[in-house]
């Protein structure tokens, strides 16, 4: 089923390209989401099933894959609502739209693998979707966003490179079709631990760039920002599970062998610098996409230290990943909405919007209080289980800094918000808006709902994916 996927999203691109008529255009892309709900139900039911001998459905990527369906259903419909000047330039809208598909796929097929060289090819797939999406726009800005993720990109691929070359020296005389997650995990106690570590070092700092953690996180703060919103959604939320799921496959293969806790030590290292990175730049910043490509850095570093710390940490970390997916996506849509009223990211030119979009103004407030982690927003339960795991851990002098850099973090996110939201903007030409409609708002606050129940009152099928997916870690 999987290689059907595989081909159908290619041909699919290739259409979108090649195709010059408006019509067609959205009607291929009804026809990839269509495809891409079928195949994430159909994987549902033939879970840890394997499929062509190097994917297989298991909890993890049946959680990363229904997150990114859903929220791939706004970034693919409301692109048309984003594109302004290029909205008629149906070669443009053909590549862009194109990008967006092969991304979506090569992110599926990477939750998927159940090899680890299959997984680095998939996500060097990304890479490559991803720059198209970013170079969108043609202009200064975006050609060096693209370069530069390109160029950090490679670098970063180089090194999981390196990394698995070193695990497959760890693994002795076994032979390289032991490179299969289930076959690592099976032979870990047995793995040289020097090699090992080696190993885990570079795979680490390789999906840094994906996953937007210290230190080859900055790449992805120009793509965030010089991308179109949409694809600045992705970025923000899948694109850096797809990290996420590099590292967390790799380290379950760490959790069975001798130098678990030496590779929590390098964890909490690069964690804990990234939430501090974050806090120190959000108060600097005044552009509010990168505003928000910094807060992903920050709720990053708290996954991965709930990872770290083990325990409750290991479910909380997980479910803070998904919960943050929905809110950090709804919150770059409206922020396309903002763009789209003032023409401008900075905060200094934005403010009144509850007089321009009283509805987008509610949901602006709204997602900060979610993202913040305030209650009612399921991140709040998330946060609270990881700040309990550095507790049980014994790591409660490390949570003082943590906290008070979160505070930090809030004061500033709080400022821009309320800046955008009841200050008078500086020079704005009320004759130029651009209307927004309520129903674009729409999906915003659907994703949002998905925070708050996914946290106060999540479906049982949803926990039990999460306990599956942490299960063999404690």
């Amino acid at each position: 089923m999987i290689l059907l996927y595989i081909s159908a999203s290619v041909i699919l691109a290739a259409a979108l390209v090649l195709n010059r008529n408006f019509v067609v255009n959205r009607a291929l892309v009804v026809v990839f989401l269509c495809m891409q709900s079928l195949f994430t139900i159909h994987q549902f039911f033939h879970r840890n099933e394997i499929q062509f001998g190097f994917f297989m459905p298991d909890a993890l990527a049946l959680l990363l894959t229904a997150t990114l369906s859903i929220i791939a259903i706004p970034a693919l419909f409301h692109h048309y609502d984003y594109i302004y000047a290029e909205r008629d330039n149906s070669r443009t809208r053909g590549i862009y739209t194109a990008a967006m598909i092969l991304l979506i796929m090569s992110l599926t097929a990477a939750y998927h693998a159940s090899h680890i060289a299959v997984t680095w090819i998939f996500v060097e797939i990304t890479t490559l979707s991803a720059s198209a999406i970013i170079f969108h726009r043609r202009n200064a800005g975006s050609i060096e966003a693209t370069w530069k993720y390109i160029f950090v990109s490679s670098i970063s691929l180089v090194l999981v490179f390196i990394g698995i070359l070193f695990l497959g020296i760890s693994l002795g005389h076994a032979s390289e079709d032991k490179l299969h997650y289930a076959d690592l995990v099976s032979l870990a106690p047995t793995l040289d631990p020097r090699w090992l570590k080696l190993a885990f070092v570079f795979i680490f700092t390789g999906y840094t760039t994906k996953l937007g953690l210290v230190p080859l996180y900055t790449a992805g703060i120009d793509a965030k920002d010089k991308a179109p919103t949409p694809g600045g959604a992705l970025f923000s939320s899948v694109v850096m599970n797809v990290g996420f799921t590099g590292v967390f496959r790799f380290y379950q293969v760490i959790a069975h062998s001798s130098v678990q806790d030496w590779a929590n030590h390098v964890i909490i290292i690069a964690a804990g610098l990234s939430v501090f990175v974050a806090a120190v730049y959000m108060v600097r910043v005044r552009n509010i996409k990168r505003m928000l490509a910094y807060s992903s850095i920050e709720h990053m570093g708290l996954v991965m230290l709930g990872i770290a710390m083990g325990g409750v940490g290991y479910y909380a970390a997980v479910l803070h990943l998904v919960l943050h997916s929905f809110a950090k996506s709804s919150l770059f849509f409206q922020i396309g909405h903002l763009y789209k009223t003032y023409k401008t990211k900075n905060i200094y030119n934005i403010g009144n919007y509850f007089h321009y979009n009283p509805a987008g103004a509610v949901f602006i407030l709204l997602a900060f209080i979610s993202v913040t982690a305030m209650p009612p927003s399921g991140l709040f339960i998330s946060e609270l289980f990881i700040f309990k795991s550095f507790i049980e851990a014994g790591y409660a002098l490390l949570l003082i800094p943590i906290l008070l850099l979160l505070t930090i973090i809030i004061w500033a996110f709080g400022r821009s918000v309320l800046k955008i939201l009841f200050t008078p903007p500086v020079g704005f030409d009320e004759s130029v808006i651009e209307p927004v409609y309520r129903y674009e708002t729409m999906s915003q606050y659907v994703l949002l709902s998905l925070v708050i129940i996914g946290g106060i009152a999540p479906p049982r099928f949803f926990t039990q994916l999460i306990e599956e997916v942490v299960m063999h870690l404690s």
